[in-house]
C-alpha cells in the first residue's frame, strides 16, 4: 500500500492539507505575501529584475523578495526595521522564499498592525518590545510540540512529526546569531528557515508561530507538494475547482535610488 496520499490525484487538482510546515512554499510572490496598503501610503520599489521592495511612509520599515536569477525558488524574504530612515537596522528577520505563503502573509500582517499602532500611539512599538517571549512558544504545547532546554541558554520545540522546529536563544546572545530559528523539515537539511534577530518584536514571533501550528488547511495543487514530504501529510478535502485570486500589485516607479541598506 501507497504511503503517497496524492497518488491517484490528477496534478493539477487542488487541495488542502496539513501540516503547514511541509506543505511546500505555495507561490512565491509578493502578491500573495503582502497585506500593505499601496494605493494609499505604502510604496513599491523595483530596482532590477527578481526583487521587489516595500517601504513604509516613515522609511523606517521595509520588506523585500530577493530571488536568484537562475533558480526562482531560491531566495530571500527580508524585512528589517530602522530607528531613523535608512539608519542601521535594530532588528531583522529573514525567510528562505520556500517558506510556506501563508505564514508570511501572517507575519506580515502582523507587521503591517504593528506599525499602525506603532504610528498612532506615543509609544515605539516597532522598538520596544514588552511582550514576555513565551507568548510565542506557549501555543506549541497545545499542539504536541516537544520541548527541551540546553545549558548553551537555548531552548529547543519539536513539531510531533520531527520535521519542524523552533529553537530559541533565551540567554544573552551576539548579534550574529539569531534569537529565533523556525525551520520545516530534518534541522540538518530544512526545506526552509526563518531567523529573527535580537530585537524583533515578539508578536511577530508570535504571529509567525501561531501561523505555523494552525490547524487551518493550506491550498495547493497537487504537482506543488513536494514528493519528499507527501508522506507525512494529510489531505483535509480537494478545494473550490474555482480560486479567488487577488489582484497584481501596482506598477512601481522607475527606482530613483537604491533600496535601503541590509546590514544590521
Amino acid at each position: 500500500m501507497s504511503t503517497d496520499p496524492f497518488q491517484q490525484l490528477d496534478p493539477a487538482q487542488k487541495v488542502k492539507v496539513l501540516p503547514r510546515h511541509l506543505a511546500g512554499p505555495g507561490p512565491i510572490s509578493p502578491q500573495t505575501a503582502w497585506p500593505f496598503p499601496f494605493d494609499k501610503d505604502w510604496s513599491l520599489h523595483q530596482p532590477e529584475e527578481k526583487t521587489t521592495f516595500a517601504t513604509s511612509p516613515c522609511l523606517r520599515l521595509w520588506t523585500s523578495l530577493v530571488l536568484e536569477p537562475d533558480q526562482p525558488r531560491k531566495g530571500t524574504w527580508t524585512i528589517a526595521a530602522h530607528r531613523v530612515p535608512f539608519g542601521p537596522a535594530s532588528w531583522q528577520i529573514t525567510l528562505d522564499a520556500t517558506t510556506p505563503v501563508e505564514l508570511l502573509h501572517d507575519l506580515h500582517t502582523e507587521l503591517l498592525d504593528l506599525y499602525l499602532e506603532d504610528r498612532h500611539s506615543h509609544l515605539d512599538w516597532l522598538h520596544k518590545d514588552e511582550i514576555a517571549p513565551h507568548e510565542a512558544y506557549a501555543p506549541l504545547f497545545a499542539r504536541g510540540w516537544s520541548h527541551q532546554v540546553k545549558t548553551d541558554g537555548t531552548q529547543i520545540f519539536l513539531a510531533p512529526d520531527g520535521l519542524g522546529g523552533i529553537r530559541h536563544r533565551y540567554a544573552t546572545i551576539g548579534p550574529d546569531k539569531p534569537a529565533w530559528r523556525v525551520w520545516g523539515g530534518y534541522p540538518s537539511e530544512p526545506h526552509w528557515q526563518a531567523r529573527f534577530s535580537s530585537g524583533t518584536p515578539t508578536p511577530l514571533v508570535a504571529a509567525f508561530t501561531a501561523s505555523l501550528i494552525s490547524t487551518e488547511p493550506v491550498h495547493r495543487a497537487v504537482q506543488d507538494v513536494p514528493s519528499h514530504t507527501r508522506r507525512h501529510l494529510y489531505v483535509a478535502a480537494p478545494a473550490p475547482a474555482k480560486q479567488t485570486t487577488t489582484g497584481p500589485l501596482p506598477v512601481a516607479p522607475p527606482p530613483q535610488s537604491p533600496g535601503p541598506g541590509r546590514s544590521l
